[in-house]
């Protein structure tokens, strides 16, 4: 049976050897032990959801919805909408509801991408910028651009006028003429091969090229192969920018699976189990024709059961989202939300240790460094990012616990940057942002709270309602009202507050019928005028 396949391929996946981690910096840096990868894909027609799994756990969760467009990574042909110099950046109109965010770097000069390798002659740099971008752009302009951060909340997209268009070993760069090399392939030695490599079968004419992971161990005719695959598909983009008008999209960034196929699918990866036979076939015919070496890590997933399930990852998915996550040790970390940034902190909860009170605290950091990697990760947490360490007197503490957070960022597909820990015990980091969190995605502003996370109270609320029918008999001289109020609140009033409101019978005259509705909300009420049917609510406040 199926079942019985998938957990015999479970236990030898749990036996699978050790391999060397990963670091994205030129300077020696810790690295945690590696992980066994693995990628679940749950494939729906309304919805595909793709689970990146290491070590059996559920570190990234990626969603497409086809109720929502998905946008990152495509071309645009566009127009300036408006060039604002004391922001150094323009909008740009490119079709969609919001208006594009273009900032000078994204124009000119072309900034050094840190994880590419440009070799010792380092990356073009033009030597004197225009000073303004006001020099570079004018209002109505036609430009080419590319999404590089979707739209997150009342913000429009970002993109950028260095086009790039990928394939699976190589990434063209119009107008770069220059070679570079992914510097997650680790090896000096490689990465001056396939440098070479391209440089001899490739005329730079006009392009610039990346290497990709992917091609670590490739033959030059497959360099050559993509090279003219992705010339063809520039070519084509600047035919299709010359005959259509602005706003158009010149191309879309392909499906979700598809991208992750091509650009995440490699060596490294141990397994790939999917659940849609449609899609398991055309994975298989793409991995024959480029990657022939990876076609027999994929899987065709035909149990009864749901293959979330099958691999726990439902039940993961369930507390992705909770705010107190716990440690192995009995501490937890919080995990809240802010305008400005994301704050997590570190509590050793139930963990009291045995004797020394540094010794526990330690333990707490270092469960706390090794869990927050991974809940950026499956949050997809971007932007300015404050982690507040329990507070730890000995310096080689602190550093011990910087090493093990940095050692566990290293297997981060997201750019971040850590600093050092302060004297409080904080560490300041960011994380690279691309698209709206998977708190974002997932859910939406409360309609009682307006995303605040507390409501007043119920004695607040009910002080309000009775000056609010003070001033309706006061100035508005009526004497017989009906109040609605929620359930909730009406029921609070009838028990907590029944003295008072027999008081504004016997001191103003005010005759009440209260009447409870969901409809109010939990701190809402409605005050209307018995005789006359008007609302009264507003105008006790005019």
């Amino acid at each position: 049976m199926a079942t019985n396949k998938t957990q015999e391929r479970n236990k030898n996946q749990r036996r699978a050897p050790q391999r060397k981690g990963r670091s994205r910096r030129a300077a020696p840096e810790p690295v945690a032990p590696a992980a066994h990868r693995q990628i679940i894909i749950n494939e729906r027609k309304e919805e595909t959801r793709i689970a990146i799994m290491e070590d059996h756990r559920l570190v990234e969760l990626l969603v497409e919805r086809e109720s929502e467009e998905r946008i990152l990574g495509n071309i645009y042909k566009g127009k300036v909408t408006s060039v604002l110099p004391g922001m150094q950046a323009a909008f740009v109109d490119i079709g969609l509801d919001k208006n594009a965010f273009l900032h000078f770097s994204d124009v000119y000069p072309c900034l050094p991408d840190p994880d590419t390798d440009f070799g010792e002659e380092g990356p073009e740099v033009p030597e004197q910028p225009p000073e303004s971008i006001s020099d570079l752009l004018q209002k109505g302009q036609e430009i080419l651009v590319q999404v590089t951060k979707e739209a997150i909340g009342t913000k429009g997209p970002r993109v950028t006028m260095h086009i790039s268009v990928a394939g699976r070993h190589l990434v063209l760069m119009p107008g770069a003429a220059q070679v570079g090399v992914s510097k997650k392939i680790e090896d000096r030695g490689e990465r001056s091969r396939v440098k070479a490599i391209l440089e001899e079968v490739v005329e730079l004419d006009g392009f610039g090229f990346i290497v990709r992971t992917a091609a670590q161990g490739k033959d030059p005719e497959e360099f050559t192969a993509d090279a003219k695959h992705l010339a063809k598909t520039w070519e084509r983009l600047n035919g299709e920018a010359e005959s259509k008008s602005a706003p158009a999209c010149l191309q879309k960034e392909l499906t979700l699976t598809s991208g992750l196929i091509r650009d995440f699918f490699t060596s490294d990866i141990d397994g790939l189990v999917i659940d849609s036979k449609e899609r398991f076939e055309r994975i298989a015919a793409y991995l024959e024709d480029f990657a022939p070496d990876l076609r027999s890590k994929i899987t065709l997933y035909e149990d009864e059961i749901p293959i979330f399930d099958c691999f726990e990852v439902e039940r993961e998915l369930e507390a992705a989202l909770d705010r107190r996550v716990p440690l192995p040790h009995g501490g937890y970390i919080g995990i809240d939300h802010t305008e400005a940034l994301v704050a997590i902190d570190v509590n050793t909860g139930h963990y009291t240790g045995r004797r020394d009170p540094e010794e526990t605290i330690l333990r707490t950091n270092l469960d706390a460094a090794r869990e927050i990697p991974r809940q950026l990760r499956l949050r997809d947490v971007g932007g300015i990012i404050v982690i507040d360490f329990i507070d730890m007197e000995a310096e080689e503490n602190r550093q011990k616990v910087l090493r093990e957070l940095r050692a566990h960022l290293q297997r981060d597909r997201s750019r971040t940057k850590t600093l050092k820990v302060s004297e409080m015990g904080l560490v300041e980091m960011t994380r690279k942002r691309v698209g709206p969190s998977l708190m974002q995605r997932f859910s939406e502003r409360c309609p009682c709270c307006g995303g605040e996370g507390r409501v007043l109270s119920r004695e607040t609320v009910a002080r309000r309602v009775e000056q609010s029918l003070i001033r309706s008999a006061v100035y508005l001289y009526e004497s017989d009202v009906t109040l609605w109020a929620h359930p909730r609140l009406v029921d609070y009033l009838r028990t907590e507050h029944k003295s008072s409101l027999r008081n504004l019978k016997r001191l103003h005259g005010l005759s009440i019928s209260l009447h409870g509705t969901e409809e109010m909300g939990l701190t809402g009420y409605k005050i209307v005028s018995r005789e006359t049917g008007r609302d009264l609510t507003e105008k006790v406040w005019a």
